[in-house]
This record gives C-alpha cells, sequence and structure tokens, in this order.
C-alpha cells in the first residue's frame, strides 16, 4: 500500500492526553472523538449529492442501488469521493478541535465483495490505511468500526443495502455471521501488527446489530466467537461490541471482564429518533441528558448494573429528525408527522414536535447563520451537556456523529461545520455549560419557539 517501513508515535493530539508512544487511560481521562461518517460508506443526508438526481421511481437509495446505477462508473465515483471528501487537512483540524480520537467506519468490501454484489470493492482499503497514518501524525487514537457486514445487521442504508436483516437471521443468518468472522480473522491479524498497536486502540465487532429483530442470545454467542477470533489473531487492544439497542442494565454479567478483559460497550444515544424524546421542550432535553443520560452512564459503567467499560461512540446535537434523507431517501420525518415509510408500524403521521402543532422543519434546516441567538444557545447546550454525560459516571467518553456534511442544510450533524456556526464548544475540552443543576434557562421564555 506505499506505507513506509517505519513510522513516528511521538505526536500528542493536545496536553490533555498523552503522545502515542504512551497508553491512553481510558479509566482516568475520557476520549474526546468524531466519526468520519460518510465516507467509506456512504449515507445519503451526509453526502445528498449522490442521491438526489434520481427519481423515487429509479429507488436509488444507498450505496447498493447506487453502485448498482452507476456499473462502469461506479469504480471512477467512488475513489474521487474516497479523494476529496476526507483529506490530510481533516485530520489536522480535529486535532485542532482539542479532540483526540476519530471512529473510521468501513463496510466489508473494504476488504472484498460478495459474489453479485454491485460494490466497488478493495480500492477504500487504501484510504482507511491512508486515515489511520494521518491520525498517527497528528496524535489522533483510532477506533476502526466494521459498519457493515455481510447480511446487513440492522436494515438501514448505512449498512450499505437498505432493508432485510439477513446477518444470524433466517436460512442464511449462520452463514453470513460465519463470513463475518472470516473477515475479522483476516482484520485482526492486520490490524494486530506492531505498526498499529499504538494508534488503532479500539476494535469494533459490527456496527448496531439491531437486536430488536434480531435473537439477542444468537448476537451474543455470536460476539463472543468474534471476540476470541480478534484476540487469537493478535489484536491486543480494546474490542467494541454495540449495545444493540438493549438499554444499558441489560449487558450486567454478559461479557465480565475476567473472561473478556478489554471487550468495551458502544452505546449509541440520540433525541431524534424517538417520539417522546422529540416531544420534549427544548429545556426538557437539556434536563433529559443531564440526569437520564448521565443515570444510563453510571448504570452502564458499573460491572455490577451494566457491562462496564462503556463508550458513546454516536451522538448528535441535533434535536429533529427533520435533515433531508435523515430517515432514509424519500422519506419524511417525526417532528413533522411525515415519516412515511413502507412499515405501517413504524409509520409516523402526527407531528411529533412539542405541542404536535405549528410543526415545522424550516429553521432546523436554515443556514446556520439564519440560527436565532436562542437557538444557537440551546443547540450548544445541548451539544455540552452530552459531552459532560458521556464523561460522567466512569463512562470513558465519546465520538460524536459526524465530523463532515457535504451542505450547510446539515450543520446540526457536523462537528466541523458547527465549530464555525458557534454550536460546538470550539475545544471540546474547554466546556462553559457541564449540567450543574438549576443552570438551564427556559427557552420558551427566551423566545426559542417550541414547535419552531
Amino acid at each position: 500500500m506505499g506505507l513506509n517501513s517505519t513510522w513516528d508515535n511521538s505526536a500528542r493530539a493536545n496536553m490533555n492526553v498523552p503522545p502515542l508512544t504512551q497508553s491512553f487511560n481510558y479509566t482516568q481521562m475520557p476520549m474526546r472523538g468524531v466519526n468520519i461518517g460518510g465516507w467509506l460508506v456512504l449515507e445519503p443526508f451526509i453526502t445528498p449529492s449522490y442521491f438526489t438526481n434520481y427519481t423515487a421511481g429509479q429507488g436509488i437509495v444507498d450505496e447498493y442501488t447506487l453502485s448498482e446505477q452507476l456499473g462502469d462508473n461506479a469504480k471512477g465515483t467512488f475513489e474521487k469521493h474516497y479523494m476529496s471528501f476526507i483529506t490530510e487537512q481533516t485530520f489536522s483540524d480535529i486535532r485542532d478541535a482539542g479532540l483526540d480520537h476519530v471512529r473510521i467506519p468501513y463496510p466489508y468490501w473494504t476488504v472484498e465483495k460478495l459474489e453479485g454484489d454491485p460494490y466497488v470493492e478493495k480500492i477504500s482499503w487504501r484510504y482507511l490505511l491512508r486515515a489511520i497514518e494521518w491520525a498517527r501524525k497528528y496524535g489522533l487514537r483510532v477506533n476502526v468500526d466494521l459498519h457493515s457486514v455481510p447480511g446487513n445487521a440492522n436494515g438501514w442504508n448505512h449498512s450499505g443495502h437498505q432493508g432485510q436483516v439477513l446477518w444470524l437471521n433466517g436460512t442464511m443468518g449462520e452463514y453470513y455471521g460465519n463470513l463475518t468472522l472470516a473477515y475479522h480473522e483476516r482484520l485482526a491479524a492486520f490490524f494486530a501488527q506492531e505498526r498499529y498497536k499504538n494508534v488503532v486502540t479500539l476494535y469494533g465487532l459490527v456496527n448496531e446489530p439491531n437486536m430488536m429483530v434480531l435473537d439477542a442470545q444468537t448476537v451474543i454467542s455470536w460476539t463472543s466467537n468474534a471476540y476470541d477470533i480478534v484476540r487469537e489473531k493478535g489484536y491486543e487492544g480494546y474490542i467494541v461490541f454495540g449495545d444493540g439497542f438493549r438499554g444499558a442494565g441489560s449487558w450486567a454479567g454478559v461479557f465480565n471482564q475476567s473472561r473478556y478483559p478489554g471487550m468495551v460497550l458502544d452505546m449509541h444515544e440520540y433525541m431524534i429518533f424517538n417520539e417522546g424524546l422529540i416531544a420534549q421542550s427544548h429545556s426538557t432535553k437539556i434536563d433529559f441528558v443531564c440526569s437520564a443520560w448521565v443515570n444510563d452512564m453510571q448504570t452502564s459503567s458499573n460491572p455490577l448494573t451494566g457491562h462496564g467499560p462503556t463508550i458513546v461512540g454516536e451522538w448528535s446535537q441535533a434535536d429533529t429528525d427533520c435533515l433531508r434523507y435523515l430517515n432514509n431517501v424519500g422519506v419524511g420525518s417525526r417532528w413533522e408527522g411525515t415519516l412515511n415509510v413502507s412499515d405501517p408500524s413504524l409509520q409516523v403521521l402526527t407531528p411529533s414536535c412539542p405541542g404536535g402543532t405549528n410543526c415545522t422543519c424550516d429553521p432546523a434546516n436554515a443556514q446556520p447563520e439564519d440560527y436565532s441567538d436562542e437557538y444557537k444557545e440551546f443547540l450548544l447546550m445541548s451539544a455540552e451537556s452530552q459531552m459532560t454525560a458521556f464523561e460522567s459516571g466512569g463512562a470513558w467518553g465519546f465520538m460524536y456523529w459526524t465530523w463532515k456534511t457535504e451542505t450547510a442544510d446539515a450543520t446540526q450533524w457536523s462537528y466541523e461545520r458547527g465549530i464555525d456556526a458557534g454550536i460546538m464548544p470550539q475545544l471540546a475540552y474547554n466546556r462553559t455549560y457541564n449540567c450543574t443543576p438549576g443552570t438551564t434557562p427556559d427557552f420558551a421564555a427566551l423566545g426559542l419557539s417550541e414547535s419552531y
């Protein structure tokens, strides 16, 4: 891959964390990181330009259908995206934002696609390795995250192919599960190399296994097997598994540290995919973070009540699900009551904003320079309160979703744009709001409409 035979681990992201030559003590200092989403696995809301030129009838809704549509042009299209969307400057900027970790989602076809897949295989592997070297240069530690697995672990577009969950499910479920273990045999052996020991400190097994659909014991057994394979192949860092949306308390005693040392639970905390949370007022949302999510971190981080070592590998300051394509291409929002998904049980056709009337997505999707001062204050407080929560109760810290978005209407999903807009802290470790009781303002009294 054109990698130098030597490397330099002397870089240090900032004075709050050790250089790469020293170990990062996750129990004593929080990780503060960000995802590089929408790069090696496309997500329509992050890079909408790849999806806007197609009609609904063409059904171009994810990387699978886009790759099919592009045909022979897919290779050039994706390589251009890999080359331009994320560059070395990205990692320098992440370091300058006071962050110290990056989570890099990548799909199984980075290594090799399956027979019949339309994906562009292997090319993104070069860029994954290049990104790790850029991270090393700027003192950033890396969580490599297998974001898409054969058969699809959750059915969502960010797994590559929106639709059925066939991984560990149905007649081909075991086959796809074993295929994924075979990928981990190769990947773990690679990242066990001396070159990566100080920089790839976290190794993700599978992103967001949908245990609302999958059998819990089957996923747990697979995860145990995957852990053993990764260790047998020599990887010595932390091994990360997803909580499967089961809740913090459900993992107590499942993977105890005596049998599974270095096993870390990854929780993804979003307000905007739940009608009950969306319906809360701005002030109540802040207070919810500072109570319920602080309690979640305490529950999860204590091995008597939860798994133990816990990170929040994804979260966002967004308080609506209004952004175009966020809920899939051609699908509306819970906020406005236009979530017209194909499964009737998941449809939300009544507005979910606070009060349920006059709900509009326009202010949330506005250009950031058009945000009111009150809305900016809320968004900054939302971000900082979540950072505080995810560093509390013994939790190991966070990684924001995501660093970069293509368009300004997605500012609330871009750490980079958020800094420029004044709705993210200029330095992740230098914050104003820390969940101090009694300090949440009444945003409605300040003039911020609850329904916008």
